[in-house]
């Protein structure tokens, strides 16, 4: 019983999708689902990442977008709970502002309307009650450091995390003043620093 697989001249002119085994057409939707489920099975996906990786494994687009629209329509993409989740986790878990916030969900290829929802459900009270803990966190570890090198440090590392010169202003004024930190020097050093960490 000879393999009709093998006999096929059109099996063996057709290009094989990764995936495939030796010798057999695979069928470029089933080999998208099976992608796509494993990719979902590891981490939340966007639909950009994972229409990225059908790319990536040579699924053809007419098949990639069937499937990503039906695992869409189904509930298994779903980028506004994704920019939701990941907003939550990445504000509380690494302190990100939202500024970093909106660059890693663009990136991600979360549509700006998604982005704009999630990081709206961020409060500005949260958002300065997160910074204010980075920097007391920071505090201890500056005491020994002249006046403005500590407004510089910590102004930097919540500019680098994300957070809008408002946000960074408060949080180290505060932070400094708890201090007892001479608070005239200080704010002048600050706004030096936000001025740094903009250009």
């Amino acid at each position: 019983m000879s393999g009709s697989r093998s006999g096929d001249p059109g099996a063996r002119s057709a290009p094989r999708l990764r995936g495939a085994r030796p010798g057999e057409q695979a069928d470029p939707e089933a080999v998208a689902r099976l992608i796509c489920l494993r990719l979902l099975t590891i981490a939340p996906r966007t639909r950009a990442q994972l229409a990225a990786a059908l790319r990536r494994r040579g699924v053809p687009e007419q098949a990639a977008e069937a499937v990503l629209a039906r695992f869409t329509e189904v509930g298994l993409i779903d980028d506004a709970t994704f920019a939701s989740s990941w907003v939550e986790s990445r504000h509380h878990g690494r302190g990100l502002g939202r500024r970093a916030l909106t660059a890693e969900l663009d990136k991600r290829g979360v549509d700006r309307t998604d982005i704009a929802a999630a990081i709206d459900k961020l409060s500005p009270d949260t958002e300065l009650a997160t910074a204010r803990a980075l920097v007391e966190r920071r505090l201890a570890s500056t005491a020994d450091q002249p006046a403005p090198v500590r407004t510089r440090r910590l102004a930097a590392m919540l500019a680098r995390k994300g957070y809008p010169p408002g946000i960074v202003y408060r949080a180290v004024r505060d932070a400094l003043a708890d201090a007892g930190q001479d608070q005239a020097a200080d704010l002048s050093d600050l706004e030096t620093a936000l001025d740094d960490a903009d250009s």
